[in-house]
């Protein structure tokens, strides 16, 4: 037998069956729904039991609204008599509210070296006590070069004298832990 890859790439246009996406979640509804049978809940929410999908279909088009599939992993698949417009309307709207409801932290970062002077070290702080009193997390990192790497415990002192410095604004989210040539420390806003 010959493969030809032409007749295959015109064969998977021809299956390429389009569907709503809101989200990740994809909704089959009315004619593109597969199943031979499916769990029909009907407009007023009532349920009214595993029917034929030409069934579920004539119900929905006597109440003049669209069979939605809701949950198509079900055995069989459960499918909804609604209005789709006005669910996805729906649907969207809560994504929305979700998604304006998170809380973004955003993380800002110092970089010092163990050689870093106090007078240097104080206004880096200053920014650093800035970003915390407006919820903002600092990461405090100290950066190594050469031999210096040799001589952790320096770099763990300054970050605790900072530690200590922006006690009453922040808390250690993590406590100061090696990571390459530099040590790093997270500072969390303090709850108030």
């Amino acid at each position: 037998m010959t493969f030809f890859p032409y007749i295959w790439y015109y064969r998977s246009l021809s299956l390429n069956i389009k569907e709503r996406t809101i989200g990740k979640i994809n909704y089959w509804a009315n004619d593109r729904i597969r199943a031979r049978e499916v769990r029909l809940i009907g407009p007023e929410g009532e349920n009214i039991g595993v029917v034929p999908t030409e069934e579920a279909l004539a119900i929905a088009k006597e109440a003049e609204l669209d069979l939605v599939e809701v949950s198509p992993n079900g055995n069989p698949p459960v499918c909804k008599v609604m209005d789709l417009g006005k669910f996805l309307y729906e649907q969207e709207k809560k994504r929305q509210r979700a998604r304006k409801a998170q809380k973004i932290v955003e993380v800002k970062e110092i970089r010092l070296r163990p050689k870093t002077t106090d007078h240097h070290r104080t206004f880096k702080v200053r920014d650093a006590r800035r970003w915390l009193t407006t919820n903002k997390k600092v990461n405090v990192r100290i950066q190594f070069r050469g031999r210096e790497v040799h001589y952790p415990e320096i770099a763990l002192k300054m970050l605790n004298d900072i530690a200590e410095e922006l006690s009453d604004v922040g808390v250690i989210e993590q406590r100061p832990s090696r990571e390459g040539y530099s040590m790093l420390m997270v500072i969390a806003p303090a709850k108030e």
